[in-house]
């Protein structure tokens, strides 16, 4: 996939999207937030705009479309990327994971790795902004966020990889 960025002096940005059949999805950020959505039937053809969304109804379909409410496939990890060389990741945490049965203070995750455990989802529970009192239980995703490095060395920590 190829994406292509271009500035719109004035109102903001545009990203094209190279799709599988050789069309591409335009999306035109303003600098108001508001996004339009295109769809051009080739590199050299006209866009036909599709829809237009407020920038707060962007913000939630892209969490929808990212998989951060649902994720239809079984895949090994879920990580957001925000910026450059920030991530969000969920780490599921193994009954052999050495911090299964330990606060995250004893873990010392944060000091290790750089990462920072920002929610642990328990079943339907969801516990936000855990301190360093809270305990890690086998089975329990650990929601972190940190740079690319930091989160590749949490994942390996908390897996024993």
């Amino acid at each position: 996939m190829t994406v292509y960025e271009s500035d719109l002096p004035g109102v903001g940005k545009k990203h094209e999207v190279e799709l599988g059949d050789g069309s591409r999805l335009v999306i035109v950020t303003h600098n108001t937030g508001k996004r339009e959505v295109f769809r051009r039937a080739s590199a050299d053809s006209d866009s036909e705009k599709l829809f237009e969304l407020t920038d707060k109804l962007a913000r939630q379909v892209g969490t929808l479309l990212e998989g951060a409410y649902f994720q239809p496939v079984q895949t090994e990890t879920i990580e957001t990327l925000l910026g450059d060389n920030t991530l969000i990741e969920w780490v599921e945490v193994g009954a052999d994971s050495d911090i299964a049965g330990k606060t995250l203070g004893e873990s010392d995750l944060r000091q290790a790795t750089g990462a920072s455990v920002i929610a642990i989802e328990r079943g339907d529970e969801v516990i936000t902004s855990p301190g360093g009192d809270a305990m890690v239980e086998a089975g329990d995703t650990l929601v972190v966020i940190g740079p690319k490095t930091a989160c590749r060395d949490f994942v390996a920590l908390v897996k024993g990889t």
